[in-house]
């Protein structure tokens, strides 16, 4: 077997801290003061650790050409090194990247590192869908996630601002909000429910049952909640089709399975699944072909 050649490794360079601008791609927005000055003072006692890395930039100007320096990642670290005043800091220089690849590098970064909350991570995986129209398994892909679990963080987004801000806040926990997913086409008992959850500190759990019992009572001729083997039949339908499914059934066991999807990749993936499950059940040894 051949041996696989090794990486070369890449220079560093040590720049001036005012030469650096931001990334505009940065999909992190808010950075805590108080972790951002432990990693001052570390810094300040055992120096930048990792190098951070940018993109050359070269722009032509009256007096010639300039050149400055645009973050790719390492947002933290440059924002505690000019916390403390250092003038230059370690880096690894990169080609001009485009926008989506500097998205890309950033996100996965901060996701690595769990820097981003659900709601940055959210607004991250829309951007790159919307204005690079790369797809949620393409998404998935790079940063080693699920397609499902890339739209199950967007749908976040679909949410009202201030149970957006309590997430971003910590208020609530990304479980908390996708269990009040449930109730998006009765905003005011979705309003309701969430201010119930803040002041009565709900466990996701006891959010689910909430959020399930209200969208049942809503179901036409359905005022049952789900019993735990209904229950378990949705969560095996979300599992194999990566979507919600739920199971609405009135008094006489008669109801319907309803499958939500945000975007047409997910209904194509949907169907292409149902596909595949029909494809398998036509395939399927008959009780004919078997001898007794």
């Amino acid at each position: 077997m051949m041996s696989q050649e090794p990486k070369p490794k890449e220079s560093v360079f040590w720049i001036e801290t005012e030469n650096i601008r931001p990334n505009p791609q940065q999909p992190r927005k808010e950075f805590n003061e108080q972790t951002l000055r432990g990693l001052a003072e570390s810094i300040r006692e055992y120096g930048i650790l990792q190098p951070i890395v940018v993109s050359r930039i070269e722009s032509e100007t009256p007096e010639g050409q300039t050149v400055s320096y645009e973050l790719i990642a390492g947002e933290r670290r440059l924002r505690a090194a000019q916390m403390i005043g250092l003038t230059h800091v370690p880096t690894i220089i990169r080609r001009e990247e485009s926008d989506k690849v500097k998205l890309e590098l950033a996100l996965v970064e901060n996701i690595q590192r769990e820097d981003l909350n659900p709601l940055e991570r959210a607004r991250a995986y829309k951007h790159l869908m919307e204005d690079f129209g790369m797809l949620q398994r393409e998404i998935g892909a790079r940063i080693g996630k699920s397609r499902e679990a890339i739209a199950n963080t967007v749908r976040l987004l679909t949410l009202p601002e201030p149970i957006q801000q309590s997430v971003e806040q910590g208020g609530i926990s990304e479980g908390h909000a996708r269990a009040l997913l449930i109730l998006t086409h009765h905003p005011e008992e979705q309003k309701r429910t969430f201010e119930s959850v803040v002041a009565r500190n709900l466990s996701v759990r006891e959010t689910e049952r909430v959020t399930r019992r209200i969208a049942a009572d809503y179901a036409q001729n359905s005022s049952i909640l789900p019993d735990p083997e209904t229950r378990a039949v949705e969560e095996s339908l979300s599992g194999a089709f990566g979507a919600p499914v739920f199971i609405e059934k009135d008094r006489n066991g008669k109801g319907r399975i309803a499958i939500e999807f945000y975007s047409q990749e997910e209904l194509e993936n949907i169907t292409a699944r149902l596909a595949s499950m029909s494809v398998q059940a036509s395939e399927a040894p008959s009780v004919d072909s078997f001898s007794v």
